[in-house]
């Protein structure tokens, strides 16, 4: 007997925004992520991560940096511009959006000096 597996049921598994202190590069960060639980692991099936200030970035709707895989490809954000990336894993693109948001504000504080 063949055993079927049960359907996968997408939910959005986080949904967080933050408004940021002026010190820690003002704007917001948003993080948005789907995906379902499979024999106790989670799976990530969409995501969209966002830093947006447009006071930085009047383009994008004012976004400055961001990763998401809509559109059916995974690509990156900066400054208005859109190039595909390479994707690994949604833990290590999430580690390089935190990386270059740090490196941006660290930036933003050398220019205010």
């Amino acid at each position: 007997m063949i055993k079927k597996s049960k359907p996968k049921i997408e939910s959005q598994l986080e949904r967080e925004t933050f408004k940021l202190k002026a010190n820690k590069g003002g704007g917001i960060l948003s993080f948005e992520v789907w995906g379902y639980v499979q024999d106790g692991k989670t799976i990530v099936t969409r995501y969209n991560l966002a830093y947006i200030n447009p006071l930085i970035c009047q383009k994008d709707n004012g976004r400055v940096l961001g990763f998401d895989n809509a559109h059916d490809y995974h690509h990156g954000h900066y400054m208005g511009k859109v190039a595909p990336v390479e994707f690994e894993s949604y833990e290590q693109t999430l580690e390089q959006f935190q990386e270059e948001w740090q490196h941006i504000v660290k930036g933003l504080k050398k220019v205010k000096k």
